[in-house]
């Protein structure tokens, strides 16, 4: 599997702003913002993309999401909203080959997105 920057964040070889960090998961503030909170929560085992997941990952990916949410309400913006998205592949928008999971908030958000 090929290295990649959220590697290298997990491991402390590259600077990122981490908000949030547990055994499995890391977050960071994205570094390119599409909403006022824009934060990043990568497991700190690599998985190139959601299809890279298999059922032995399940709790893996399900403590992404609820990492996502306790985030949210530490923050105090679980009650009034937020977007998780993943995107999986060029097709679906993923430009770093590391499984991430998109946390935005701090502003109402459409859909469908732009």
């Amino acid at each position: 599997m090929a290295e990649t920057l959220f590697s290298k964040i997990v491991r402390r070889e590259i600077p990122a702003e981490i908000v949030y960090e547990n055994d499995e998961v890391l977050a960071f503030r994205d570094l390119n913002p599409q909403a006022p909170v824009h934060v990043l929560f990568i497991p700190k085992k690599t998985l190139a993309t959601l299809n890279d997941a298999t059922p032995a990952d399940a709790d893996l990916l399900g403590k992404l999401l609820l990492a996502a949410a306790d985030y949210a309400r530490q923050q105090g913006f679980a009650e009034q909203g937020y977007r998780t998205v993943v995107n999986c592949n060029a097709d679906g928008g993923q430009t770093v080959f590391h499984l991430h999971v998109h946390l935005l908030a701090g502003r109402r958000l459409h859909w469908p997105p732009g």
